[in-house]
Parts: structure tokens; C-alpha cells; sequence
């Protein structure tokens, strides 16, 4: 009876660990981070070379477009209201079509990687939200 019983155990045990190995292998290279710049930029080098999801807001006018190109650079900080020079900013790079919202102030979501040289933005890495403008207005302000 007590061989059946460990018998028993060390095949639960096998495969308690099988689950967690292909749990811990497959998450490691999926896991992906959703972080907002201040986050980031207060240890910037932690977080190098991990895969991101960056959140923040376009600083106005720092959007810079390649002539002829889809090459953007710009700068995403925290916070809309706090002028640039008060918070942390990052400077990003991404090349693409981007959408139709993206303009300064726009709140955005940024899918890469941080450099040393800034954030690189994957293809299609590039989201940013509707301004609050175009949002349904509550039945109390009509």
C-alpha cells in the first residue's frame, strides 16, 4: 500500500513541476511590462532591453517627421498638464503610419523596447487614445 502511495506522489510531483517549467518558459518570453514613463525613466536602466508597453502623453510640438519618410521622433512624458522640463520624458522613435490622433497631448501607448538612446517602437506599436473632446457627454450636460 505504501508503494502505491509514493508511486502516486512522485508522479504528482512530476508534473507539478513539468506545469510550472512550461509555465515559467513560456511566460518569460511573453511577459510584457505596462508601465507609464515616470515609472520607467526614475530607473531607466532596469528596464532597458525588456519588452514594454510605455504609457504617456505626446509632448506638444516635439513630433518631428522625416521628410519623405514614415520616420517619427518624439517626446512622451507623464503627465499633459506639467510643462516637460518638470517630469521625466523619454524620447521615442518609430517608423510607420501613425493614427490619426497622434498629435501633441495626445494620450498614447507605446509597444518596444528603451535604449539608451531612447524608446523604439515596434511596427504597429503605436496607440493613441481618442482626446477627451470626442467622448459622449453625460445626459446631465445637455
Amino acid at each position: 500500500m505504501t508503494h502505491r502511495y509514493i508511486k502516486l506522489g512522485l508522479t504528482a510531483a512530476v508534473l507539478v513541476l513539468a506545469f510550472t517549467g512550461l509555465m515559467w518558459s513560456t511566460l518569460r518570453d511573453g511577459t510584457e511590462y505596462f508601465k507609464h514613463v515616470d515609472e520607467v525613466m526614475a530607473d531607466p536602466h532596469a528596464w532597458q532591453g525588456k519588452p514594454l508597453q510605455l504609457h504617456g502623453y505626446v509632448v506638444p510640438g516635439s513630433i518631428m517627421k522625416r521628410q519623405d519618410t514614415l520616420e517619427y521622433k518624439f517626446k512622451v512624458q507623464n503627465n499633459p498638464t506639467r510643462a516637460a522640463d518638470q517630469g521625466h520624458v523619454v524620447e521615442a522613435s518609430y517608423t510607420g503610419i501613425v493614427p490619426d490622433t497622434f498629435k501633441g497631448e495626445a494620450e498614447v501607448v507605446l509597444r518596444g523596447k528603451l535604449t539608451p538612446t531612447g524608446f523604439h517602437t515596434e511596427p504597429n506599436g503605436v496607440v493613441a487614445k481618442c482626446p477627451s473632446k470626442y467622448e459622449a457627454k453625460s445626459a446631465a450636460g445637455l
